[in-house]
């Protein structure tokens, strides 16, 4: 029998961080929502990944129901909440899964705490962006209504076509987005868009990404890989272990894991099942920099 969902939060940085903890497994699967969204955006993996897994479902700061941190949405502070949410539900080490910006928090989360990462799997990530148009994403949301500006921006993003199953996914999307503290929004996306600092960016995102050391998987849409000019090689190029991989489907826009959920589901379950087995890692020494007050 699953195990029945626990929701509750945790104090973070002056903040309080919204989770649900379900599912059950030898391994733990943490999922990471990306921008103006939460982790009800998991809804279609919860019961299959659930079945075989123990799931860690978090809101980000500023977003679901957990309220914005009074400082501080760079994604290496987003990275260690995460990192204190596992360390408060003693958990010694995850497969990751992260969208659009989750990707790239995820991906940071692998970089800084290896010992926390056992294997990523990163959807439509929202790095790899050469300069211009990552300065592009940034400005966009540098308007007197950030939400709306979003909205507008992941509206292009969206795939499929009336009449399909998924057709009402683009009025949720648009209406979630609407409801984002838009200070949040600015923060986070200048920081994860920021040229020489953030991960997100050519050149520096090349050798960023290139620490990362465990298998990754990247699930990416044609749409977004033609739009950030790299495909599936430079994905497996910033990937140092020989299990990750790289998928590209056609036809779906920015939320491939709920377009094609049975696809998407599939998919994860078969890669996360033929990762390498390893032993039990141990915890860092190195305290985090935001410590977790249990």
């Amino acid at each position: 029998m699953r195990q029945r969902p626990d929701d509750s939060s945790r104090l973070f940085r002056s903040s309080r961080l919204f989770h649900t903890v379900e599912g059950e497994g030898p391994s733990t699967v943490l999922l990471v929502h990306g921008e103006a969204g939460d982790s009800d955006d998991w809804a279609p993996q919860l019961e299959a990944l659930g079945a075989q897994h123990r799931l860690i479902a978090p809101d980000l700061p500023g977003h679901g129901r957990s309220p914005a941190a009074r400082h501080g949405h760079t994604p290496r502070d987003l990275a260690d909440d995460l990192a204190g949410l596992l360390a408060a539900l003693d958990t010694p080490s995850v497969i990751a899964v992260g969208h659009a910006a989750g990707a790239a928090i995820a991906s940071v989360l692998a970089v800084e705490r290896p010992d926390l990462v056992r294997a990523l799997v990163a959807v439509n990530p929202r790095y790899g962006l050469h300069p211009q148009h990552a300065a592009a994403m940034a400005a966009a949301v540098r308007v007197p209504d950030p939400a709306a500006a979003l909205a507008r921006s992941l509206a292009a993003e969206e795939g499929g076509a009336a009449g399909e199953p998924t057709s009402w996914l683009p009025a949720w999307h648009r209406r979630r987005a609407l409801t984002t503290d838009g200070d949040v929004l600015v923060r986070m996306l200048t920081a994860l868009y920021h040229p020489s600092t953030g991960p997100a960016v050519r050149p520096v995102a090349d050798a960023y990404l290139s620490r990362r050391t465990c298998p990754v998987l990247t699930v990416c849409s044609r749409r977004w890989a033609e739009a950030r000019n790299t495909g599936p090689d430079w994905d497996r190029s910033v990937g140092s272990h020989s299990a990750g991989d790289s998928v590209l489907w056609d036809g779906v826009g920015h939320w491939p894991h709920q377009e094609r959920f049975d696809d998407f589901n599939a998919l994860v379950l078969d890669w996360t099942g033929r990762l390498p087995v390893t032993g039990a890692v141990a915890r860092s020494p190195v305290p985090l920099r935001h410590p977790v007050p249990l």
